[in-house]
């Protein structure tokens, strides 16, 4: 089956809008009683996780102990000092909790709740409707650094790779790749207005505000990546979902030094890697696919061709971050 660009765009950005969640049903849902002689941490997480499980929310222990943990001034309910698993929590707390328990049950994913997560060692801000990073994604990353680590080839004119992300969202690979490689600058660009302000807050708050360049951008647009233009060509780019598969990658792949690191739906590789045969003028090949940690092809890596550019990834599975409700 032949599939064209404006066939397999849909495909590639459409569909897996996967990170986030929408539409919670708030008027279906009503307030739990409030909690009678159950008092402490431990029997908390007990309740709320019988309740989460009876109403069919996913993750219902992990969701629990993170709501309790978080009211109690922690990130993770084991990291909780043992005497603070079993004493007496306020009649504030009991309420605040119960408060927050309410919003997981109206399927409000727990980062949303929080107000913030941690993605590659970094407390990133994380709210609605800006969609949440996957714990893969983090493989992405990973995948990124070891690239850099093991080339030479990505050097900008300041000592460091310059990063183009396409869809920045929270700011979260981004910001990761900044606090990793301390000469790198990046671009960040997204269509949204929220997520440009998320990013933007998220870099204020890790100080990493003079090393990256926010940009509102569609890049769906026609002429959109002319605003790129005066930056210069890019080192890496980096995208989840990848956005850059669209009519416009004729424009974008004369500008494009290095590489490119991509988050898909495990369907696509399969697919991007026809197409790009299929599109020599293109001159990019598909040197590498990534499993994520179960084990599904989710990571790709694409490249200018040409000898001087061939530095390809041997595709192994990815590092393996715990699951997270969501």
């Amino acid at each position: 089956m032949e599939i064209g660009g404006r066939m397999l765009w849909p495909l590639l950005s459409g569909l897996g809008r996967r990170k986030g969640t929408r539409g919670w049903a708030f008027s279906s849902w009503q307030p739990c009683r409030p909690l009678a002689g159950l008092l402490s941490a431990t029997e908390l997480v007990s309740h709320w996780t019988a309740v989460f499980e009876k109403r069919g929310i996913p993750e219902a222990q992990a969701s629990s102990e993170y709501i309790v943990a978080h009211v109690l001034g922690a990130k993770t309910f084991q990291s909780l000092r043992p005497v603070l698993r079993t004493q007496s929590l306020t009649p504030w707390q009991l309420q605040y909790v119960q408060k927050l328990s309410g919003y997981r049950l109206q399927r409000m994913p727990v980062q949303y709740i929080l107000g913030e997560w941690d993605f590659q060692g970094l407390t990133l801000k994380m709210a609605p409707p800006v969609f949440i990073p996957r714990p893969e994604t983090e493989g992405l990353v990973e995948w990124v650094l070891e690239e850099v680590a093991q080339s030479s080839c990505a050097a900008g004119a300041q000592g460091g790779p310059l990063i183009l992300e396409v869809g920045c969202g929270s700011g979260a690979i981004s910001l990761s790749l900044l606090s990793q490689l301390p000469q790198s600058r990046v671009i960040a660009v997204d269509k949204g207005e929220a997520a440009i302000c998320l990013t933007q807050e998220n870099a204020q708050r890790l100080r990493l505000l003079d090393r990256i360049q926010i940009i509102p951008l569609d890049v769906t647009l026609e002429g959109s990546w002319a605003h790129l233009l005066p930056w210069g060509p890019m080192d890496l780019i980096v995208s989840n979902p990848p956005y850059v598969f669209h009519q416009d990658m004729e424009q974008l792949a004369p500008e494009i030094r290095r590489s490119i690191f991509l988050e898909v739906d495990p369907r696509h590789p399969e697919l991007v890697g026809s197409w790009l045969q299929s599109r020599s003028d293109l001159s990019l090949d598909l040197v590498a696919v990534r499993q994520d940690f179960c084990g599904r092809p989710r990571f790709l890596h694409i490249q200018r061709s040409g000898p001087q550019h061939g530095c390809p990834v041997e595709a192994r599975p990815g590092p393996q971050p715990a699951r997270v409700p969501g």
